[in-house]
């Protein structure tokens, strides 16, 4: 074994095989895992084994639309909801559009579904439906929808779902000082606005503030802080460019729109992140994590204030890291695809 792999492999330890694509997971009280596959299924990891649980909602599976995000209510062991976002079909149109429900597990089955929101329309277009979730400490829950594909039209328009960052109340209700509550036609349930595809959102455990990261196009990948009726420019300003290498906007900041605190050029398509919030990896607590679908590595964020000092490479090519998560063990797991769940040794 060349010292390479073996560094590579005492990285990192596997807890939970053989997954597909675990888009999100949590942890139950008891430290047992929920986890998503994007194809539709909900697996919870007990005691070594894998219990697909029943009664989960049809899901659209269309590109990178699936089975999306999952999270406890904060007081889990009271109320016992859990949180899911999904691509589904229902309602007018073809294709699909972002939802989030709430549901409670009984043994291996879920019930008392209640979808909270569904963006609308559906479209059959396959990419950009965000989505991951997050609560504040007054048990709001947020949620992101990326655009959908309709880059000039979804996320500068406040009357239209798509490209957007959502905040309700735990019931699905809309809270009263949500900024566009008072706005005609606009979608009640907006909190930001000006997204392309957000598939990262944290609470700084340190802050209390709401990080969120974006993909870009070819480059401009963003972290934002998100704050409330904020505007984040996408598309009339970006870092990146279109695919083909055309420009289609030229500028980088706009007066009136929040700036990135950080991004990248070129793309990592980044995709969970965790704070490191515990004392199980010594001086890099405070650190920022954030997974790379397309170049497979995590990277770890040195913070200064709300500024990116600096980025190290960690699990280098372990394969496309979905999703990142601290346990309620203090240490840190991450969602591979084609490999599984596992957990960042300390140095």
């Amino acid at each position: 074994m060349s010292f390479s792999a073996f560094s590579q492999k005492s990285e990192y330890e596997l807890i939970v095989p053989n997954l597909n694509n675990p888009w999100g997971f949590t942890f139950l009280p008891d430290n047992s895992i929920l986890i998503t596959e994007k194809e539709g299924k909900l697996i919870h990891f007990k005691n070594g084994k894998k219990i697909e649980i029943s009664g989960v909602p049809e899901i659209h599976l269309r590109g990178q639309g699936g089975f999306l995000d999952i999270e406890l209510h904060p007081n889990y062991k009271k109320y016992g909801w859990i949180y899911m976002t999904y691509s589904s079909s229902k309602g007018k149109g073809r294709g699909g559009n972002t939802t989030l429900m709430r549901a409670r597990l009984k043994g291996s089955q879920l019930i008392n579904q209640e979808v909270l929101y569904k963006a609308i329309p559906n479209t059959s277009k396959s990419y950009h439906f965000g989505s991951r979730i997050a609560f504040d400490t007054e048990n709001h829950v947020y949620f992101s929808v990326g655009d959908r594909g309709n880059r000039d039209e979804n996320p500068q328009d406040i009357t239209k779902d798509g490209g957007k960052i959502y905040r309700l109340n735990d019931d699905g209700s809309i809270p009263k000082d949500n900024p566009f509550v008072k706005s005609k036609n606009a979608k009640k349930a907006i909190y930001s606005f000006g997204h392309r595809n957000p598939q990262g959102m944290e609470i700084n455990p340190f802050t209390n503030e709401i990080w969120s990261h974006e993909h870009g196009p070819k480059g401009g990948d963003e972290i934002n802080i998100i704050k409330k009726g904020k505007n984040y420019g996408w598309p009339k300003a970006s870092f990146g460019v279109n695919y083909s290498g055309t420009k289609f906007t030229d500028k980088t900041s706009i007066p009136g729109m929040e700036n990135p605190i950080h991004y990248r050029t070129p793309s990592i398509a980044p995709s969970g992140m965790a704070f490191i919030n515990s004392d199980k990896y010594g001086k890099w607590k405070g650190n920022l994590l954030v997974g790379s679908l397309k170049f497979q590595y995590l990277s770890r964020c040195i913070l200064k204030g709300n500024k990116v000092f600096k980025e190290v490479k960690l699990l280098k090519n372990i394969g496309r890291v979905r999703s990142v998560e601290q346990g309620l063990d203090g240490f840190i797991y991450v969602g591979v695809e084609h490999l599984g769940i596992v957990k960042l040794l300390p140095k």
